[in-house]
Formats: structure tokens, C-alpha cells, sequence
């Protein structure tokens, strides 16, 4: 099903994708490889906008504030680092004393969270990047992800190695609520209109009720998932990648395959839709990052269709002048 645009540049396996929003420059997508080096790239076109260089070791995650002006990127080296996106210069690193796994910005921009196998979620004042950082709670285990909703007073982090998701109030301090999942949480993801948590756990994609936190919908898989993302627009589709090597899509109500890309050459590790809904990325084991049109034609449709349009826009054009024309005539005329 279509032809992805296939972003090349990674050396070694690609584990962590994140797109920016919509913004007046358009939209980005940064990718995480185990190659230490993440890159940022134009989030329509894949073209590659530059590398940011300074870790010493596998990127395990990265993000984007909502401006796409920053860039973040979480390390085996034990550093979180935050980049200017526009210039690709390391703007701060904030040291761990352990693998960093997971980080994400807050909705706002102003703070800055991170996990690992520290088992400390650590959140940095991005206005004061040298104060020391607010810990909060005390996760079970190595931190696999992390993400805030609610207006950024909530946050919630998954394990490596035990299930479930723990929601934390960051103002107490205090586990609000556990969404229970059988096997550790691989992917979680807060849909763009915060009504959803979509979290994938060994063969299962479970989407949440991100405000009571029950339990909407539940699919099992063709196979293990990695990773899983609901459309941003609707929420009527889902994405969800893992050992298969494929990138399935999914009706939300039914959890009905509707569509399956075949192309990668190794398990796909991470999945996100883009912001307007129209493409999703995938990275994989095999070290590149593809684009998928939704509802993609082959290339000869595709280039038949452009044409077809444009000869309509053409004629269209052709006759808004004959439409023009008339009037001035007619203009001349009365003037006589």
C-alpha cells in the first residue's frame, strides 16, 4: 500500500520519532537512532534539515517544543540535551548518573522532563536550566517513557520491565491513578486534543480516557507492537509497528486492518501520525525513517491525477479569462 518517502542518514537503528505541531514554518519531525546522532528533517517532505552532534552514546528519545525552535534528546551517555533546532547548537546538557530513556517537553515549553534507569523522573525549569531539578515520585523501575497532559500538572512515565502506566500529580507529588497493562508499556502517546492515551504493551494497543481514566478501547495485534498512534484529527484510525517489520493501520471504532505498509527490513520500533493527520513515520531496526501518505496511490495514479488536476486547473483558468474578456467587452460596448 504506496511508496514511502524513505529518509536515509541513520547508521544504526532508529528508536524514538516525534513530530513538532503545526507551525508558521510548517512541521518537523526529529528522529532518535542508537547511531548518537538525532536529525531533524522538514516533517512533509523528509528532507533533511541537520544532524545535532555532541552525544557519546545511543539517542534513546528526543522531542520537539511546540515552536520547533528547541530540540531535545535523551542518552546512554547519561545526558539529556536540549538544542536550538534553527542553528543545531547544544543550548544545555543536563547530567544523569544513568541511561536516559525517556524525555519530553512541557506543553508550555518552560519545563523539561526526563527518566531512566535512575528510576528518577527528574523535571528541569527550562527558565532556569542550572537550578537543580524537582523529582518526583518514585517509579518501580527503569523508566521507558514519559509524557504530560493536563495542562502540564500531570505526568506519566511506564517501565521497562514491569506493566503498567502511573499518572502523577506533579503538584502533590502523589500517583493520581495506575492504568494496568499485562506486559511493560513500550509507547505511550496523549492525542492532540488530550482526550486520549494510546499505550502499546506486548501484542496489545489500549487507548485510555486521558481525563477518567478508564479503559475505551483494547485491540490485540497481528504480532508484538513497539509502538502505536492515533490519528490527530478524527482519532478514527490508528497506527501501530513492532516485530512484524510492518506498519499497520487500524479503524478506531472496530480495530479492523484497513491498511498495511510493507518496506521496512527490520522490526519497526517507533510509529507517529504527523500533525495534520495526512502522513505517519515509522523508524526501524534497519536504520531508516519512512513517511506514509494516508490513502496513498501508486506513482503512475499519483502523477496521472496531478496531471488531471492540473489540466482542470488550467481550463478552469482559461475560462475565468473568457469570463473576464466578456466583461470588458461588454464594459467597451456600454461606453460606446
Amino acid at each position: 500500500m504506496g511508496v514511502p518517502l524513505v529518509c536515509h542518514g541513520h547508521s544504526r537503528p532508529v528508536v524514538d520519532v516525534a513530530y513538532s505541531p503545526i507551525t508558521p514554518d510548517g512541521f518537523f519531525l526529529i528522529s532518535a537512532s542508537k547511531d548518537s546522532v538525532p536529525m531533524l528533517r522538514n516533517g512533509e517532505t523528509g528532507d533533511w534539515i541537520g544532524t545535532f552532534e555532541g552525544h557519546k552514546g545511543a539517542v534513546w528519545s528526543c522531542s520537539l517544543d511546540k515552536h520547533a525552535m528547541r530540540a531535545a534528546s535523551a542518552s546512554a551517555d547519561f545526558t539529556a540535551k536540549i538544542w536550538n533546532a534553527l542553528t543545531g547548537n547544544e543550548l544545555h546538557s543536563f547530567e544523569h548518573k544513568h541511561i536516559v530513556r525517556a524525555c519530553a517537553f512541557s506543553q508550555d515549553t518552560h519545563r523539561f522532563l526526563t527518566g531512566g534507569m535512575e528510576k528518577i523522573l527528574r523535571i528541569f525549569d527550562m527558565n532556569r536550566p542550572d537550578a537543580p531539578p524537582k523529582e518526583v515520585g518514585t517509579p518501580p523501575g527503569s523508566i521507558r517513557t514519559v509524557e504530560w497532559l493536563h495542562s502540564d500538572n500531570t505526568i506519566l512515565s511506564s517501565c521497562t520491565d514491569t506493566g503498567d502506566i502511573r499518572l502523577w500529580d506533579i503538584r502533590s507529588d502523589k500517583i493520581v491513578q495506575t492504568l494496568e497493562t499485562k506486559f511493560p508499556v513500550t509507547s505511550a502517546e496523549v492525542s492532540q486534543d488530550g482526550r486520549y492515551i494510546t499505550t502499546a504493551d506486548g501484542s496489545s494497543v489500549k487507548f485510555w480516557d486521558a481525563n477518567n481514566f478508564g479503559l475505551v478501547k483494547s485491540y490485540e495485534m497481528p504480532c508484538n507492537v513497539e509502538s502505536a498512534s492515533l490519528e490527530p484529527k478524527n482519532g478514527n484510525t490508528f497506527i501501530a509497528g513492532g516485530e512484524d517489520m510492518w506498519v499497520h493501520r487500524f479503524d478506531f471504532q472496530t480495530g479492523e486492518e484497513i491498511g498495511c505498509n510493507k518496506g521496512h527490513h527490520g522490526p519497526v520500533h517507533c510509529v507517529r501520525y504527523a500533525p495534520g493527520g495526512d502522513s505517519y513515520t515509522s523508524g526501524s531496526e534497519d536504520g531508516t525513517v519512512r513517511i506514509w501518505e494516508v490513502n496513498t496511490v501508486n506513482h503512475e495514479e499519483k502523477e496521472s491525477n496531478n496531471l488531471s488536476g492540473h489540466v482542470k486547473l488550467v481550463a478552469e483558468e482559461v475560462v475565468r479569462k473568457a469570463e473576464s474578456l466578456r466583461i470588458t467587452e461588454k464594459a467597451t460596448e456600454a461606453a460606446k
